[in-house]
């Protein structure tokens, strides 16, 4: 795992999921601009997914998060991605991000898994910066 992962926030991300989202967790991937690491694949599925271009794609979240600031909707939170066969969902808190694919699930669901997210991500933030840094989560 990248010096940029710990190994005790791989561990709350992923529990974190499991809690949240149950055996329909397929997959947790941690990023930050120039990093991605696969912490998490469900036993059942192949470890062929293009990662790489995956996370290229969901770091354009970070510039989203400036975009979105101070708009008539409000701070944008989370972003869902729907697919075929299940789902992507993204939360960004500062300079890094999550995220989260899982099987086709209740839509309620997935707000409880990107508050869920969003606040590991925010602690850890926080500890970075002694507690003292903001927060601001992508949707």
């Amino acid at each position: 795992m990248p010096e940029s992962v710990p190994s005790d926030l791989a561990d709350q991300l992923v529990s974190t999921c499991r809690t949240a989202v149950g055996d329909e967790l397929r997959s947790v991937t941690y990023f930050t601009d120039d990093e991605e690491e696969q912490i998490y694949l469900r036993d059942d599925l192949e470890s062929d997914a293009d990662l790489v271009g995956f996370a290229d794609n969901e770091r354009l979240g970070f510039h989203s998060q400036s975009l979105y600031q101070e708009t008539e909707l409000g701070q944008y939170h989370f972003t869902i991605r729907v697919f075929d066969y299940g789902y992507l969902t993204r939360v960004i808190v500062g300079d890094h991000g999550a995220f989260v694919t899982t099987d086709p699930m209740e839509m309620d669901r997935f707000k409880e898994l990107a508050s869920a997210v969003e606040s590991v991500l925010g602690e850890e933030e926080g500890d970075e910066a002694s507690g003292s840094k903001s927060t601001e989560a992508e949707e």
